[in-house]
Order: C-alpha cells, then sequence, then structure tokens
C-alpha cells in the first residue's frame, strides 16, 4: 500500500486532529506572533527511524518541502521535511503534524524491524486489525512503509473464522460450511490438532495456527504440508518472531506492530524569514 493522502479517512483523520487541538483558536499565538509574520519550519530525526506519514505535511501546511518519503530508512540528525508559510499557521498546526508522524514512523520502524527478524525465512509478516480506532488506513499504510504485508482492511474483505466463530457455530465444519456462502477463501484459526484436520478435510485455503510454539508450530506446518497456505499468530514479539519463521510457516501475523509501537523522536524547529527570502 502506498501512502495515498487522498484517501477519504486519511483526509478526514486529519481534519478531525486539526479541530480537535485548534478549537476557537490558538490564544497564545495569536497574542504574540505578528499576522503578517513568515517563518519555515523543518522537521529532523532524533533517532534512527523508518520514515511514515511525511506526505500528510501537505495536507497540513500550504508550501512543502519532502525531503523523505515514507519507507525511507534514516540516521538521527537527517532532516524529513522543510515548511514554509505564515508563522502563526506553522505554530498551531506544528504539534498535529508532529503526532502524526511521530506515531506513524514508530509503526513503520517497529514493522521494519519485525521484516528484518525474519530475513531470509521467506516469510511474510503481516499486521492486524488491532490499530487505533479512526486511524486504521493511516497505521496500515505505516506498516506497509515498514515493509509489512497488510492482512484485511476489515471484516468486510476476507473470510476469517476464528475460536469464538467455531463455538458459536457448533464446530470447524459447521463454521466452514456457513462461510462458503460468501464466496471467498476461507481462513481458519485452529488451536488443536483436531481443528488442523478438520479444517484440512473441509478445504481452509489458509489456516491460523493460534497461540503454539514454536516447536507444535513446526509440527502442524509439516502435517499441513503446502495443502493449505499456514498463518502464525498470537504471542510474536520481536525476540520470538524468528524463531516461529523457522517453523516454516507463510505468514506470520503480529498486533504489536500497531497495538504496542512507540512513537519515534522528531524535532520541528520553526524559524523566522522575510518575505523576500528564496523558497
Amino acid at each position: 500500500m502506498t501512502f495515498d493522502i487522498s484517501h477519504p479517512d486519511v483526509r478526514a483523520a486529519v481534519e478531525r486532529a486539526l479541530s480537535e487541538d485548534l478549537g476557537s483558536g490558538d490564544i497564545t499565538t495569536d497574542s504574540c506572533i505578528a499576522a503578517d509574520a513568515h517563518a519555515e519550519a523543518r522537521f529532523v530525526a532524533k533517532q534512527d527511524m523508518t520514515v511514515a506519514g511525511v506526505e500528510l505535511l501537505s495536507l497540513i501546511f500550504d508550501s512543502v518541502e519532502l525531503l523523505k518519503k515514507s519507507g525511507d530508512r534514516v540516521a538521527a540528525g537527517e532532516e524529513l521535511a522543510r515548511v514554509r508559510g505564515e508563522s502563526r499557521k506553522l505554530l498551531t498546526r506544528e504539534r498535529v503534524a508532529l503526532n502524526f508522524l511521530q506515531r506513524l514512523s514508530g509503526v513503520a520502524t517497529l514493522a521494519s524491524r519485525f521484516v528484518d527478524e525474519v530475513k531470509g525465512t521467506g516469510v511474510k509478516i503481516l499486521d492486524t486489525r488491532k490499530t487505533t480506532p479512526g486511524l486504521r488506513v493511516l497505521e496500515k499504510m505505516a506498516a506497509a512503509a515498514g515493509g509489512v504485508t497488510n492482512h484485511r482492511m476489515g471484516l468486510y474483505d476476507a473470510v476469517l473464522i476464528k475460536n469464538n466463530h467455531i463455538r458459536l457455530a457448533g464446530g470447524v465444519r459447521q463454521a466452514m460450511e456457513q462461510a462458503r456462502k460468501s464466496g471467498k477463501p476461507i481462513e481458519v484459526e485452529v488451536r488443536t490438532r483436531a481443528e488442523v484436520e478438520e479444517a484440512l478435510a473441509c478445504g481452509a485455503s489458509r489456516i491460523l495456527l493460534d497461540n503454539m510454539t514454536p516447536d507444535e508450530a513446526a509440527i502442524e506446518v509439516g502435517l499441513i504440508d503446502h495443502r493449505a497456505e499456514t498463518e502464525i499468530s498470537g504471542g510474536i514479539t520481536l525476540t520470538n518472531v524468528r524463531a516461529y519463521a523457522e517453523a516454516g510457516p507463510d505468514f506470520i501475523s503480529s498486533g504489536a506492530i500497531t497495538h504496542s509501537a512507540v512513537a519515534v523522536d522528531i524535532n520541528c524547529g520553526i524559524y523566522p524569514v522575510t518575505m523576500q527570502s528564496p523558497p
């Protein structure tokens, strides 16, 4: 997924964030900064990171020079972007811009670390629906910027039968028989050998091995033997993802990529300029 700032959910998120912070006006800025003053803002990485969301600056400010793009890996001290315009606008929108850049680059940075951990295994890392409410599209774009493959965007675009579905439907077979009405490939979450065998017998396209140890998962992957795609999930961390990858699945999914990403450190310094200064 590319960082698409034309997506309606992206634009809506930016508008909500600006409205939330500005409210009836920035009383500090309006009281001490002249209305005709102009300035330049410089966004600088304060740590090594994978960039995500820098394109959003074009929705927040008027004159933007992007020096990096989403997916770029940068070192501490590198400039990400420069913005010029009315001093008041730069000051009132600085925090919203940083909140997006720091959060989304945090997701991308963690995603890239997961991808790095499984290099050479052929396993694809997937994200999940464990996202911040209202920010799913942005966080999925950030995960993709870090090299992760996006799993389903929502409940509407893929069939994934989980343990609660199985329990309420009366079993794996019953759940799969009903799910076939969707006409989509069926993925089934399993936790036992019996559920693995039943999912295979019923023609599951992908089998999700949930909350198993790496050794347990390796045994089930061997049993499945490419008769269905395999995915491992449940308790996946940076410290154990390599062990799970060596169990031989096609995919590993981790909610931590979005729900546990730590915001990275980005600085925004704002400096006065004259109207005659070159852009």
